[in-house]
């Protein structure tokens, strides 16, 4: 997770009504992270969801999107202070947010990043602590502990 999240890409509480409202503000905080700009992030993130929503249930939502100017894959985490509608598959509100932004042409990393925060959250213990973390560098230290080492 490394190489994927900054201490800087976490928002530890943030404030949304509804999706719509949440991947707003995630693509802001995208843009300052990435120099992108926040519109065309956040028109991404729309596309991806019309093709089907990101929610992947338990509360988490993981929504991703490629930009062809992006160098590398960058993600940013939220915690929501109030869970959204989210339109997730187990229709349970949302809230954590993982988003991931990948170059156009980065197949693999974008598919490999995508599998290696869905297992994260998949671990509800780790879900747990990061919705009773205190602060943003609590989660950033949650996010980026036991990384495992990649089967190559």
């Amino acid at each position: 997770m490394l190489d994927l999240i900054s201490p800087h890409a976490i928002l530890p509480n943030l404030k949304a009504g509804n999706k719509k409202q949440a991947l707003q503000e995630m693509a802001r905080k995208a843009s300052e992270l990435t120099g992108q700009h926040e519109r065309a992030i956040f028109d991404v993130l729309l596309e991806r969801e019309r093709l089907g929503t990101t929610g992947v249930g338990h509360g988490i939502a993981i929504p991703h999107g490629k930009l062809s100017s992006l160098d590398r894959v960058h993600g940013v985490f939220a915690r929501l202070e109030r869970p959204i509608d989210f339109d997730a598959i187990d229709e349970q509100p949302v809230d954590l947010i993982f988003l991931l932004l990948a170059p156009e042409q980065a197949g693999a990393d974008h598919l490999k990043a995508l599998a290696r925060v869905s297992r994260l959250l998949r671990d509800q213990s780790m879900c747990e602590k990061l919705r009773g973390a205190q602060s943003g560098d609590a989660m950033y230290a949650l996010l980026t502990q036991h990384e495992p080492t990649p089967s190559n």
